[in-house]
């Protein structure tokens, strides 16, 4: 297991963070962008917004080609047509053709982050996942940690060649997606049968293995695609997975304007912006890790969401910029350290057959979360003038999430009990 991870997940790590600096440099580029197409805070959330419903609208689409034609080669199709449109991002003039390929952006890259899900399923049994998890989303935080200070530095090539910095920071920030998906073709490998860098007697160790868990029962067994996408068990960790994904859309795009409204220049904003992302990768791998070794899901997702809902409402009472830092800190603690425990139960849940578009569907209604969250708090703020009830959406939906994920496991409590009785009897 060891071997594998260490040939899969830093790559894949590698690609989430390229994915996500270009999926959040918007924020940054919102520093200069704004002002330069004279672009309202409604608008600018509109925008940002609609990379969400494309992205909705070709998810579960992009995960069921993913199993047709192979990880390896849709992996690498995504990371390159989204590098392109990235890249694309500079030749916005004015809101329609801010629209277009924001729109355009979602579709590309549709289907990557659960795609990868079900991916490390396909390599890992159940006791790793939540760790394994951790590690490769650790990439989001991280990507704001360090993406904050490059997209922040970018924005100083200003003038180049007669382009402004916001331009340069689209255009170099989406080049590396395109050579990480030609690398997809040499790296990766479909499934552990196909791994001719695994010993014969390794290789049919991990197949023999996941192939005896694949036939164990899940609350969610063997169905049509329709009633997938419309599973109750599906829809509830859609639920929690949008108090994590909706509500982290929400605060990546409208950080750096949180913090910059308190005087900062660029670069300070973000150095700022960077420290929550630096902690929350630090303590979501230990959280995951934590849940695979006591076996604990429910409350390792539920807590880290709490945490979230609670921070954010602080905002009302706190409004400093030391405090403001502070806030953002837990919140985005919260918001990434559920992650590992939260995927792990997704992927336990879903039969073999329905992995596919079950994970996509969850990771899908999530993100078009985040279109409301990101859209909301951009119309509140131009209605009041205040971050502070801006964010009570987000505190709403990470309320909720928290409230999902304890149902859930009150429910599979009481499943589990006829179950352990039914075992007596037979003994």
């Amino acid at each position: 297991m060891r071997q594998v991870a260490l040939r899969i997940v830093p790559f894949l790590t590698i690609c989430y963070f390229v994915s996500f600096v270009d999926r959040v440099n918007l924020g940054f580029a919102a520093l200069q962008m704004v002002g330069d197409l004279r672009l309202s805070s409604t608008v600018f959330g509109l925008g940002g917004g609609l990379f969400f419903v494309s992205y909705f609208l070709c998810e579960v689409p992009s995960n069921l080609l993913l199993e047709k034609f192979g990880a390896r080669r849709w992996i690498a199709r995504i990371m390159i047509t989204w590098g392109f449109l990235a890249a694309a991002m500079a030749l916005v003039k004015g809101p329609d053709s801010f629209y277009a390929i924001r729109l355009l952006l979602g579709a590309a890259e549709a289907g990557f982050f659960p795609g990868v899900i079900l991916y490390l399923s396909y390599w890992f049994p159940a006791e790793y996942r939540a760790r394994i998890i951790g590690w490769f989303t650790v990439a989001i935080p991280v990507s704001s940690f360090l993406g904050s200070p490059i997209s922040a530095a970018l924005l100083g090539t200003d003038g180049w060649l007669g382009l402004r910095g916001w331009r340069w920071m689209f255009i170099l920030e989406g080049a590396p997606a395109v050579l990480l998906g030609l690398a997809c073709l040499a790296v990766l490998s479909d499934r552990p049968a196909d791994a001719k860098w695994l010993a014969a007697d390794r290789r049919n160790w991990l197949v023999s293995k996941l192939d005896a868990e694949a036939r164990h029962a899940r609350p969610v067994g063997r169905l049509s695609v329709w009633q997938i996408l419309w599973n109750k068990q599906v829809l509830a960790l859609s639920v929690v997975l949008a108090g994590s994904t909706a509500v982290s859309s929400g605060l990546q795009l409208w950080q750096p304007q949180i913090i910059k409204s308190y005087g900062l220049t660029n670069l300070q904003t973000g150095l700022l912006n960077s420290i929550p992302f630096a902690l929350a990768a630090v303590i979501m791998v230990w959280w995951g890790a934590r849940s695979d070794q006591s076996g604990e899901r429910i409350w390792h997702a539920s807590l880290p969401l709490m945490l979230t809902a609670f921070s954010l409402a602080a905002t009302l009472l706190f409004n400093s910029l030391f405090s403001t830092i502070v806030i953002l800190c837990l919140a985005v603690i919260g918001i990434y350290a559920g992650k590992g425990p939260v995927w792990a139960v997704s992927t336990e849940f879903l039969s073999t057959s329905t992995a596919a578009a079950g994970l996509a569907q969850i990771n899908a209604l999530s993100n078009l979360a985040g279109f409301g969250t990101i859209y909301l708090v951009g119309f509140i703020k131009d209605a009041t003038g205040r971050f502070s009830l801006a964010l009570l959406p987000l505190v709403a939906l990470a309320a909720a999430a928290a409230l999902t994920m304890l149902l859930i496991g009150r429910a599979e409590m009481a499943r589990a009990i006829p179950d352990d009785k039914a075992a007596v009897a037979s003994r």
